[in-house]
């Protein structure tokens, strides 16, 4: 079974497997801070899933606000199952489904530019760099495999190097955020508000997160 969560607003995408049915808490966990509305659309190939097994689903999607709901599969016992519970089913051919989820992939590129503010309660995540042009504001959650750009205020948490690596750093313009984390290493935020007026990068150094100025070299 594949999901494909959508964000029109930031045209946030996630595609996911999803194996076990009976041991899903901890895959929708990570999205229970997504306070907006999502769309989801769930793939399933020649698997017969029960109305009881899409009900569980269906709760967990509740959970996290999902304003469009939908089902494809190519096994027809899945489809009554989902129209059973009101779910918008529509019944297709494997090779259709594959193109459709190939074509969600392909979408989802690694480095992700958001434009706008990212207001408390949103979620923004990316498979590679992430930057971000506009605020974050208290209550916002950003991360990244790789490094986060903020171009302005940074005062939610931020999470770079998600993937494991220590290398990954957080700049912004304005640095004040909740929480810093950069691969497994911690740190709350500062409490006094920064008196500087230029940009600043959060990395690793000796397993502690510091926080120094951001200078771009000139190479010319």
């Amino acid at each position: 079974m594949e999901i494909v969560l959508k964000n029109s607003k930031s045209k946030y995408l996630e595609v996911f497997s999803l194996l076990d049915l009976d041991n899903i808490h901890e895959t929708f966990k990570r999205f229970s801070s997504i306070k907006e509305p999502l769309e989801a659309k769930i793939f399933t190939f020649n698997e017969s899933v029960s109305s009881n097994q899409l009900s569980k689903l269906k709760n967990h999607f509740d959970k996290v606000n999902i304003r469009s709901l939908c089902l494809y599969s190519s096994n027809r016992d899945t489809i009554l199952s989902g129209k059973s519970l009101k779910i918008d089913s529509t019944f297709i051919r494997e090779q259709e489904i594959k193109k459709k989820l190939q074509s969600f992939k392909l979408k989802k590129k690694d480095d992700f530019l958001h434009e706008g503010t990212v207001r408390s309660g949103e979620r923004i995540s990316s498979n590679g760099n992430l930057c971000i042009i506009g605020d974050v504001n208290p209550g916002a959650i950003v991360s990244a495999k790789k490094n986060i750009y903020v171009w302005g205020k940074l005062l939610g948490i931020a999470f770079a190097g998600k993937s494991g690596n220590k290398n990954a750093s957080i700049a912004s313009l304005y640095l004040n955020p909740l929480q810093l984390r950069i691969a497994d290493v911690i740190a709350i935020g500062p409490k006094d508000k920064p008196k500087n007026f230029y940009p600043e990068i959060a990395v690793i150094n000796k397993q502690t997160i510091i926080i120094k100025p951001h200078i771009i070299e000139n190479k010319n």
